[in-house]
């Protein structure tokens, strides 16, 4: 199973070649996690990630999220579209204390043809604020995504 996260894009997304900067993309892509994942004051049951969004990342909550690793496999230029993006993502690996966010970023929905235009994996570490180490995902969390573990992103080139 995946998240839908549709995502909108901003003026400032774009390059001096009219497409969503490569650069761009690590913010779109953060977006979308963070609706997914993250708790925030209006997630509400129909809200995207309302069973996944499960991380406080509230001022002072007992855990932060670092990425430890990215990886982005363009497959084709983004114009700038007033309609969302629909980011799909699932995980494609769960870990002991991180999870690798599995990304494909396509057209917005509804619009034919759908185009697939970029491919991406974040690994995240789940830290202890008080002890500065990595800390195990917990049963609350594992119960929430497992749902939307998948494959993992198979790219093209390595």
């Amino acid at each position: 199973m995946r998240l839908h996260v549709p995502t909108p894009l901003r003026w400032s997304d774009l390059d001096a070649y009219g497409h969503v900067n490569n650069a761009r993309m690590l913010s779109l892509l953060e977006e979308a996690r963070i609706q997914a994942f993250w708790v925030s004051d209006d997630t509400s049951e129909h809200a995207v990630g309302a069973s996944t969004a499960v991380l406080d990342a509230t001022p002072g909550a007992t855990t932060v999220t670092l990425i430890a690793r990215q990886e982005v496999e363009y497959l084709a230029p983004i114009p700038y579209q007033r309609q969302p993006l629909d980011i799909e993502l699932w995980i494609g690996h769960m870990g002991g204390a991180s999870l690798d966010v599995c990304y494909e970023v396509y057209s917005p929905a509804l619009i034919e043809p759908r185009v697939l235009y970029t491919r991406a994996n974040t690994t995240i570490v789940l830290v202890d604020t008080a002890t500065e180490r990595p800390r195990r995902i917990d049963d609350r969390e594992r119960a929430a995504w497992e749902p939307y573990l998948g494959e993992p992103i198979a790219f093209r080139r390595r």
